[in-house]
Parts: C-alpha cells; sequence; structure tokens
C-alpha cells in the first residue's frame, strides 16, 4: 500500500487526502493548526460558496490566470460531482444568483464537517499541531518530510496543499512556495487578489458603509481596459470594496507597475445618457422650486447626493429650474461615469486569495506531478493560478486536490 502524506488541512488538502485514502492508499494529513479548515470558515463570510453551477466551459472564462493549465483537473472533477460530493457527505446545497452554491444551511462548518466525516471514513490519520520544515528527495525522487521537531516521515509520494499568503492567521504563511524552491521549483511574484482597492479620493471617507447594488465598474490603465464587470460595490474608509471590487482586483492587482489605474463606475448602467436625461428632467420637474442638492432624492441614495453634486460642480443652493442642459449634462457624464483613482490593493492580511504561486510550467496538469521531483504533487492555491469571485478558487481547490490525490494514489 503506497503511503501519501499531505501537507495542509484546507479544501485542497482534504479532498487530496481524501480521494487519495479512497483510491487504497495509506494516508496522513499534516495541519499545522489545531483545527481543518480554518480558512474554509471564513469563506462567503462564513457562508462558503462552495463552486459555481454554471456550465464547466463558462468556469474557465473567470479564471484569471492560466485556465488553460486546468482543464484537466476542472475536467476530472467538474463542479457538478463537487455538488454531487459534498449532498452524498451529508451537506445538501442551494443554487443562488450568479450560479453560486452554499450549504442550505448557510454555514461554512457544515462544509468542513462533511469533509471531515470524508477523511475518517476513508481512514485518513490527521495529525494537528504539525509544522513540516522540508520536503526530503533523494535522488529526485521524494521520499518523506522533516517536521519542525526534528522528526521524519517517510512517504511514497507528497501533497503540497499549503495554500498561499493570504488571511495568515489561518495557517496561509507560504509554506508551500519555500517547499517548492528548495525543490528547485520557480515561485512567480505573489500578489493579493479578491480584495478591496484603495482610492486617493477624500469622499470615501464619508461614504464608508454605502452599498450600492446593480452597479457596472470598468477598470482602466489609460485607454486600456483591463476588466468591465456589473455588480454590487460597498465604499470602505479609504476605498471601496464588494463582489464587484474583489473581482476587479484579480486583474488589477499585478498592474500598478505599469501606470496609473483608474475605475469608472456607472452608477445608472440600465439607463443610455438620454434615458438618464428624461429621467433627470422628469424629476426636475416635480422639484423645479426646489434647490439642486434637494432634488436628487429619488435618483441617488442621500449619502451619495453631496459628493456627487461635488464631482459635477453644480452649485448646490441652485434652483432645479435654472440648471442649465449643459449642467444637466455634466451630471449625466458623472452618474454614467464616477471616476476613482486607485492607489493600491489592501495587502495580504484582507485578501482572499494569492494571485501567483508554483509556476504551472514545472508541474504536469494531466497529474499535478511536479516535473522536476518525482513524488512530489501540488494542489490547490499554492499553484499559481486564480479566479474572480463565486466559488470558482474553491473549485480550483476541490479539481486539483482530487486530481493529485487520484494520481499520487495510483502511481506505479
Amino acid at each position: 500500500m503506497r503511503r501519501i502524506i499531505v501537507i495542509g488541512g484546507g479544501a485542497a488538502g482534504m479532498m487530496a487526502a481524501i480521494t487519495a485514502a479512497e483510491a487504497g492508499a495509506d494516508v496522513v494529513l499534516l495541519e499545522k493548526n489545531e483545527k481543518l479548515g480554518k480558512k474554509i470558515y471564513i469563506t462567503g463570510k462564513g457562508r462558503c460558496n462552495v463552486t459555481n453551477a454554471c456550465d464547466t466551459e463558462e468556469l474557465f472564462k473567470n479564471v484569471v490566470t492560466n485556465p488553460r493549465f486546468l482543464y484537466s483537473a476542472m475536467y476530472a472533477f467538474t463542479n457538478l460531482q463537487t455538488m454531487d460530493f459534498f449532498e452524498e457527505s451529508g451537506v445538501p446545497l442551494k443554487v443562488e444568483r450568479g450560479e453560486r452554491v452554499f450549504p442550505i444551511s448557510d454555514k461554512s462548518s457544515d462544509i468542513i464537517n462533511g469533509l471531515a466525516k470524508r477523511l475518517k471514513q476513508a481512514g485518513v490519520s490527521v495529525r494537528f499541531h504539525t509544522t513540516v520544515n522540508k520536503v526530503c528527495v533523494t535522488d529526485g525522487c521524494v521520499t518523506g518530510v522533516e517536521l519542525q521537531n526534528g522528526e521524519r516521515l517517510s512517504c511514497d509520494a507528497c501533497i503540497v496543499a499549503t495554500g498561499g499568503l493570504s488571511y495568515a492567521s489561518t495557517g496561509s504563511t507560504g509554506d508551500g512556495y519555500t517547499f517548492a524552491k528548495l525543490c528547485g521549483h520557480t515561485v512567480t511574484d505573489c500578489y493579493p487578489s479578491l480584495v478591496a482597492l484603495k482610492i486617493a479620493e477624500p469622499f470615501a471617507k464619508e461614504l464608508e458603509g454605502l452599498s450600492l447594488k446593480n452597479v457596472a465598474l470598468k477598470a482602466m490603465q489609460g485607454k486600456k481596459v483591463l476588466y468591465d464587470g456589473f455588480g454590487e460595490l460597498l465604499f470602505t474608509a479609504d476605498g471601496i470594496s464588494g463582489p464587484l471590487v474583489l473581482s476587479a482586483s484579480a486583474v488589477v492587482t499585478d498592474k500598478f507597475d505599469k501606470g496609473e489605474i483608474t475605475v469608472s463606475l456607472d452608477l445608472k448602467p440600465a439607463l443610455s445618457k438620454e434615458e438618464l436625461d428624461a429621467r433627470i428632467l422628469r424629476d426636475f420637474e416635480e422639484a423645479k422650486n426646489k434647490q439642486f442638492r434637494n432634488a436628487l432624492d429619488k435618483l441617488l441614495p442621500q449619502r451619495l447626493i453631496r459628493v456627487i453634486i461635488g464631482l459635477c460642480g453644480i452649485p448646490e443652493d441652485k434652483q432645479v429650474n435654472s440648471v442649465t442642459k449643459t449642467e444637466r449634462a455634466t451630471l449625466v457624464d458623472v452618474l454614467k461615469g464616477m471616476k476613482l483613482h486607485i492607489k493600491k490593493t489592501g495587502g495580504f492580511n484582507e485578501a482572499v486569495i494569492t494571485k501567483g504561486g508554483v509556476s504551472v510550467k514545472e508541474v504536469n496538469p494531466s497529474t499535478m506531478e511536479s516535473k522536476l521531483t518525482k513524488e512530489l504533487y501540488f494542489a490547490g492555491e499554492v499553484l499559481d493560478v486564480d479566479a474572480l469571485t463565486g466559488g470558482y478558487n474553491l473549485q480550483i481547490a476541490w479539481s486539483t486536490g482530487y486530481l493529485a490525490g487520484v494520481c499520487a494514489a495510483e502511481e506505479a
């Protein structure tokens, strides 16, 4: 019986351990925390967006980095198989807006409990409070791992599923990158991703906590469109966040050295400029004896009115019936293209995932095995693959974990 060591008890690690054990291997899962799935616990605001129920081909469109590398993994263990896996593990699921999949209970702990149940059923030996120092290699082949306490564990194969650098408090401190480098692997530059964006505009502070639904966002570098999306946005004390912004961050996070990045917000994407002007005219007609600042409450949230007035430069105490056509056109332009200057992203301590990791050029996409070291496998966020929000990153973890587990167990 082949002995397999899995390093990391997160999504990819648990899936790899379960799959390898169910395929007949003797599996030991090493986790440096006191419990499994600490990062799963906080995903989706504690609800755990476990995957996305879109067509498999659609999954790849939402992968930002190295989607082609993931073809074998995503087809070996699809999003539909992920859903079946959790249903069979006693975790009923539901599909919400945007095809996002959650446990019916809205509790991420149910996902972790389902995985823990499968680990136990498969006979996986789990060791907590166990930190790995290095992966041991002899003659280009993995022979075991060395623990921080000096203990050495031998194995026939090792799967590294240690996560990235985001949310270090959950144990993601880049250990896997160190193991990979010591085995001769290239680790690409790492950036925080799916993270809030910090803006230069001082009005962010007065908008803190304001949530806007159904807005369109375009991230630009010069005239180049980096990201174009639609959804929900949240103002923070020093910038913008929310699902729409997190997805935009996945595309811009590694571009700041190439020039200034700006964001254009369309606050009324359902209306053309002409339709919006007609709507404003109607509102103004109803409020013709009011001052400008008191004529926008049907159009905008109260807290946003002062900021928009400041951006369009129309005196706030001007009578509505004396606002000119040119001034109205300026207001429409601001509402259809509120410009924000992005200074930087939030740090790894705020980021949902890490962009960058073990170079996929040095990993076999059909098996997740290293091309440089035999019997060394990688799964999950430690790899240089990442996606937008919506359950896609967890699907990458399930798929790569599954493939690594199967192949490590079957390797002759």
